[in-house]
């Protein structure tokens, strides 16, 4: 091939054959060719200067080729460029540019279409400036009234519209505004084409500047709106879709644009929300959900709920077409494939008030209108409450009671229904929802799995009435006939089934906690049972099941008849699946519940595991560098689940897991594991830094400082914001390896201090729970080392003390008032100018326990008091509200 690249350049016969040949067989169905050959031998040609010039040649002259390898050739140059542009010498770009721009108006829509998604790749590299023939090319076009050319140049912007907006709304050399403004009065000009493929493009185009909300968008939006309401009525139902979407993102990020309008566009959308076309009724449907997240008065929307919940609910009628349907009719003894297994995604562990519950009310995840409507219905019953009954009982009770097998669809929405507003309308079901549970009862029995499964979310979603209601004979049987009809539907043969009453329970566990052990061992059964029967997919459940069953009812399950049931099952699943096996996940996040639950009871399991759990992270260490000679590709979930178990480990055993430790090589395993690139594996390394500084600090102590040097780091960091997590577990660490280490601290103390009083200073950008940990190390750093922070702290008390006022309760909170009390014995004066923040604070505290520390408060109370004499006391008492008054009252003051 010619090693030059000019703006007269040409293709070798020979070569261009070549390529077209090999294209031909990587594109041809039914090729004998090897296509992994094929695909090097492409590969090899990249390496020639030239070859770029030639898939655009291809793509771009060969007219007499079919398209399909045309395109070939513009996908492959699309990928090409997307690694190797910049590389390109100047000539080769300028080739490839020019010959794409009179490529916008080909002929083929195929080679149109394949043309504007280059010519987005290279904008998206180069930029506009480096590229200046192109927007007068694409204005060109527009003005040029040939579809051809009109569509070419539509497609390439729609797709820069998409992937790069931003880039049409900077400065570019040479124009006195950004191109946007050039080209938005055209795209409002083709609201009005005749051609559908126009209309749709423009609109799209216009669309992605909703967010962005460019200067140019925002003169024009009387325009815009007209142009929607002029495609609102659109016979093509993309367009209608589009219009629907529009109002969506507008009512999200600037509903005042849609003030004057809202009446007219609610009017729209409720009647879209029936359209014949589903894709365009979803879109409609999402309205719902964003009106009231936007938190906009529900005002405007009361007088439309009689017409629009019964338009929700026929949505939520399965389609005919439903693929779950489908998926329904599979029983438990077909094999789950690979694409059913949906991904997982496992948290690491957060120590402190910012818990996250995971919302698995979603049974299967392909999103519909079926599911947007029950879940737009959802959201309205928690802005509305009862005010939606009048209107959505009548519609309930008649789908309810409509009979035969062919009205089971209705029966089962009307459920859906119920469960819905489960949240939202709780008061005014209230009175009814004994009999409403008893109804549902009997359905987990129907006939028609779906109904089975519904029924098993819906009773979940009244899990915390029915708990409530079994302190009583009555309400005790109607709890029972719940939990062991989810039990049976635990072993329906459908799996479907099988994952809605697994999640159901999980739930009804949650909710129950202590009161489920007088039931233990039937529950234990039947989940073994389960967990014996299921296929891969709702294994995951159990699971989950039998985790939240151990966090629920705790050291209650530690007993060896629940012992036998349970841990045989899992221990042989334990060692059958290999260290490589995603499918170790869920069992080892299970091992972390059960660990927690049994405490000590859990020792007579913990050397293997522990053992394992080491293992499994060393060799991820090593197949991080090289996954060949470690034999596992790398993946760093394993390492996030084995130090998570390894924190459910130390949680549970406490001391008992010093002999472990001491004959591993985890303390080196862990630093490593701290100052690891992922933001979840330090996560997790810092959680189980902080337990295992409570359980056996004392072999921690030969890389102690290197341990909170590195913990430090992550306190002082300007990516703060996006790694508050690891933040918060380093910062506890800390304060638990100080209570335990004393004075060895203290080389580093002023410099985590230094990082703690910004977080405290900043609090209303950061979470709670890393404010809340903040306070609490100070605190125990104080504790430990009054000496170095008590000449410190007026810059930190008031703070500091707000922080310490909004803390529960806890063993925690005591050791932070300990370090109050410390500093304040060392530096009494420090604390005058924050005197009052600093009576709140104590007057935070419901009860405190120890009575040692209680003490100490009174006479830190009363030190001041003697200080500042009787006058000047009474003017700050004076400053404090009633309440933290009466609370310093158990202090003698």
């Amino acid at each position: 091939m010619a090693a030059t690249a000019s703006a007269s350049w040409q293709p070798q016969e020979d070569g261009l054959k070549e390529i077209c040949v090999l294209l031909e067989h990587q594109i041809s169905p039914s090729s004998s060719a090897d296509k992994s050959q094929i695909w090097q031998q492409l590969q090899h040609y990249s390496q020639f200067p030239d070859f770029n010039n030639y898939l655009v040649f291809i793509l771009t002259r060969t007219e007499g080729k079919s398209v399909e390898i045309r395109q070939a050739a513009g996908l492959l140059l699309k990928n090409n460029l997307k690694t190797a542009y910049k590389s390109l010498t100047t000539a080769c770009q300028q080739y490839i540019k020019s010959e794409l721009l009179p490529c916008l108006g080909a002929a083929d829509r195929h080679i149109r279409s394949t043309v504007g998604t280059i010519i987005s790749v290279v904008v998206q590299i180069g930029g506009i400036s480096g590229w200046p023939e192109l927007l007068q090319a694409l204005v060109t076009c527009l003005d040029s009234n040939d579809l051809n050319h009109m569509e070419g140049a539509m497609d390439a912007l729609s797709k820069i519209c998409e992937d790069i907006p931003q880039v049409l709304d900077s400065d570019v050399p040479g124009l006195s505004d950004p191109p946007i403004k050039i080209f938005l009065p055209r795209f409002y000009h083709f609201f009005q084409s005749p051609h559908s493929s126009l209309r749709k493009l423009a609109l799209a185009s216009v669309n992605q500047y909703i967010m962005l909300m460019p200067a140019a968008l925002y003169a024009s939006m009387t325009e815009y709106l007209q142009g929607l309401f002029i495609l609102a009525r659109d016979p093509t139902s993309e367009v209608r879709k589009l219009v629907c979407a529009a109002f969506v993102q507008l009512i999200e990020v600037r509903p005042s644009f849609l003030e004057h309008h809202l009446k007219d566009v609610i009017e729209y959308i409720l009647q879209v929300n029936n359209d014949s076309d589903d894709e365009v009724a979803l879109e409609a449907c999402e309205f719902w959900s964003a009106y009231c997240d936007a938190q906009l008065s529900p005002e405007n929307l009361r007088e439309f709920l009689p017409r629009l919940i019964p338009v929700l609910l026929s949505n939520m009628v399965y389609t005919d077409d439903d693929e779950s349907l489908v998926e329904a009719e599979e029983d438990e003894s077909l094999p789950d494939r690979d694409q059913d297994l949906k991904p997982r995604f496992h948290s690491s562990r957060l120590h402190g008030s910012d818990s996250v519950d995971g919302d698995d009310d979603d049974i299967v995840n392909i999103w519909n209108l079926r599911k947007c409507s029950a879940a737009a219905l959802d959201v309205l019953s928690n802005v509305f409450g009862d005010e939606i009954l009048p209107t959505l009982l009548p519609v309930v009770q008649g789908k309810l009671s409509a009979t035969g097998d062919e009205a089971w669809k209705e029966r089962e929405a009307a459920v859906l229904a119920l469960g819905a507003v489960a949240e939202g309308c709780i008061n005014g079901l209230y009175p009814h929802l004994s009999q409403i549970v008893e109804f549902l009862i009997p359905l987990l029995d129907d006939k028609f799995p779906l109904i089975r499964s519904i029924s098993c979310w819906t009773l979940s979603r009244f899990s915390k009435y029915i708990v409530q209601e079994s302190g009583h004979e009555k309400g005790f049987e109607q709890f029972d006939k719940v939990l062991m009809g989810l039990l049976r539907r635990i072993l329906d043969t459908n799996k479907r089934v099988q994952e809605a009453a697994c999640s159901a329970f999980a739930t009804l566990e949650e909710e129950a906690a202590e009161e489920l052990a007088p039931r233990l061992d039937i529950i234990l059964q039947h989940l073994m049972c389960a967990f014996g029967r299921y296929q891969r997919r709702n294994l995951r459940i159990v699971y989950d099941a039998i985790g939240t069953l151990a966090d629920a009812v705790g050291a209650e399950l530690n007993q060896p008849t629940y012992l036998e049931i349970l841990m045989p099952p899992l221990i042989g699943k334990w060692q059958q699946l290999s260290n490589s096996d995603k499918d170790l996940f869920p069992l080892l996040e299970c091992f972390t519940s059960i660990a927690q639950a049994l405490g000590p009871g859990f020792s007579q399991f913990a050397e293997p595991v522990f053992q394992r759990c080491i293992h499994i992270i060393q060799s991820q260490h090593v197949a991080k560098v090289d996954p060949v000679s470690a034999g596992v590709p790398y993946d760093k979930e394993f390492i996030v689940c084995s130090l998570d178990l390894l924190s459910g480990l130390a949680e549970g055993l406490g001391s008992g897991i010093e002999s472990l430790v001491s004959q591993s090589s985890l303390r080196d395993l862990l630093l490593q594991c701290c100052m690891d690139n992922g933001t979840d594996v330090r996560q997790s390394a810092f959680a189980l830094l902080g337990d295992l500084a409570k359980a056996c600090a004392v072999h921690l102590r030969p890389r102690l400082h290197e341990f909170l040097d590195v913990a430090a780091k992550q306190l002082n960091t300007p990516k703060l914001k996006e790694t508050m997590s690891v933040a918060n577990n380093a910062c506890w660490a800390i304060g638990e390896l100080a209570v335990k280490v004393h004075q060895e601290i203290s080389p580093i103390v002023m410099t985590i201090i230094s990082c703690l009083v910004p977080i405290l200073q900043h609090s209303e950008e950061l979470n709670k729970s890393l404010i809340e940990n903040s306070a609490i190390t100070l605190g125990r750093l104080a504790w430990v080392c009054p000496e170095l922070v008590s000449p410190h702290m007026e810059h930190f008390m008031q703070s500091w003390c707000i922080a310490l006022s909004l803390i529960r309760d806890d063993i925690e909170k005591e050791d932070a008032f300990r370090g109050l009390c410390a500093m304040v014995r060392a530096n009494p004066s420090g604390a005058l100018s924050s005197l009052v923040f600093m009576c709140k604070a104590i007057a935070s505290w419901h009860e405190i326990r120890s009575e040692e520390l209680h003490n100490e408060v009174c006479q830190v109370l009363h030190g001041y008091k003697q200080m500042l004499g009787n006058g000047g006391w009474d003017q700050y008492m004076s400053a404090l509200e009633p309440p933290v008054k009466e609370k310093l009252s158990k202090y003698q003051v």
